[in-house]
């Protein structure tokens, strides 16, 4: 298989890296860290006005038209310097539900300001009881005349929750706690009546939202796709959530084997570099390999995450995932003992790029979540 990039493809990933260099370092996320959303909505209006929050959207939506590989090359370099901006959130999750379920006039209410990068979206689905089980919802959505819904429940960890201008919803509209029928999505605007946003912030430093929905009234227009039929496109839209968090990822784990390596070259101990030590030479080649071994699995699990088969799509996507928990964990490891420990503090980058990637381990299926599902999927 072919894994060169395009001509289009380069020009999308120096574009990307030569704008993180110069707009977003790493102070930039740090001053953003404690203020306001966590992200700057100037930074998303650009990013916006260079195609990349639209570049896998149609284009009768403003979108280009592009893949989701194309998505992941973005993520790959703005991982490499902790963009903060709600791509993963905005772009795939909800925006990905939206052009895939909505209908024409739903599609074009939501989708084009925020691929302009003038509005975010956030997909609330996650409960307190629900951990990795999609299916697992208590929130209600119940039928008001006339024709409407009203919404009751809470939402945990929803990412992008509190600065979202738009959120998606799950809400079970019929059937028990478990079952996988009777789960619809709704359409919810930010700041309707009933809807309470709580603001966490996680050990990485990004936002997320407690959202309560309180008696939420909503019309008929708000029910995204078929009425208890939204699993499937769940389903679809958190394996390239998943698919994407490994992208995101494989650029935080080549920036700390970067980084790691350009200590080795600088820091001195008995009058040597350490980077001439035999023994730390092996740990960054060892290191290396486990980068090259994420960015295989993250480049299969990209191209797979469009497919509408989950047979096809899944088992790929879980490898890479666990690659990245496994594989990535050594990399993060030695990054940090190789830098004396110090990395674990807040003062040193290296530090920065552990939580993310901790967090990045978790979100989506954790380690053992994707190795039971990997051996229950047809490719074991």
């Amino acid at each position: 298989m072919n894994f060169e990039l395009s001509k289009e493809q380069e020009m999308i990933v120096a574009s990307v890296t030569s704008f993180v260099k110069e707009e977003s370092p790493l102070e930039r996320f740090r001053k953003l860290r404690d203020t306001g959303a966590g992200w700057d909505q100037g930074v998303w209006q650009q990013m916006g006005d260079y195609g990349w929050l639209g570049i896998a959207f149609p284009e009768d939506v403003g979108g280009i038209g592009g893949t989701f590989v194309d998505m992941a090359l973005i993520l790959e370099q703005l991982g490499r310097h902790l963009v903060p901006e709600p791509y993963i959130a905005s772009v795939v999750l909800a925006g990905g539900l939206v052009d895939r379920l909505g209908s024409h006039d739903q599609r074009h209410a939501h989708l084009p300001s925020m691929i302009e990068g003038k509005a975010s979206l956030a997909f609330a689905f996650s409960e307190r009881q629900s951990r990795y089980n999609l299916s697992d919802c208590l929130t209600t959505a119940t039928s008001t005349d006339p024709g409407g819904y009203r919404l009751d429940g809470e939402k945990l960890w929803v990412l992008n929750g509190e600065a979202a201008d738009t959120l998606v919803v799950l809400a079970r509209t019929a059937g028990e706690q478990l079952d996988e029928e009777g789960l619809s999505l709704f359409v919810v605007p930010g700041d309707a009546p009933g809807v309470s946003r709580t603001a966490i912030q996680g050990m990485d430093g990004h936002r997320t939202a407690h959202v309560e929905l309180d008696g939420v009234e909503l019309g008929a227009d708000s029910l995204l796709g078929e009425a208890g039929g939204a699993i499937t496109a769940v389903e679809w839209a958190v394996d390239r959530a998943a698919a994407a968090a490994c992208a995101e990822g494989q650029g935080q784990l080549s920036e700390l084997l970067s980084r790691t390596v350009e200590f080795l070259k600088e820091r001195e101990q008995f009058g040597l570099k350490i980077g001439s030590f035999q023994a730390l030479q092996h740990r960054a080649a060892d290191m290396f390999a486990e980068v090259e071994l994420c960015k295989g699995t993250m480049i299969l699990a990209a191209i797979k995450a469009d497919s509408e088969d989950p047979d096809v799509r899944a088992p790929e996507i879980s490898a890479a995932k666990l690659q990245l928990s496994d594989g990535g964990w050594f990399v993060q490891e030695n990054a940090l003992q190789l830098h004396g420990g110090v990395g674990i503090t807040d003062e040193q980058d290296v530090g920065l790029f552990f939580k993310r990637l901790r967090v990045l381990n978790s979100l989506f299926g954790d380690a053992d979540y994707h190795v039971d599902r990997f051996q229950r999927s047809k490719a074991f």
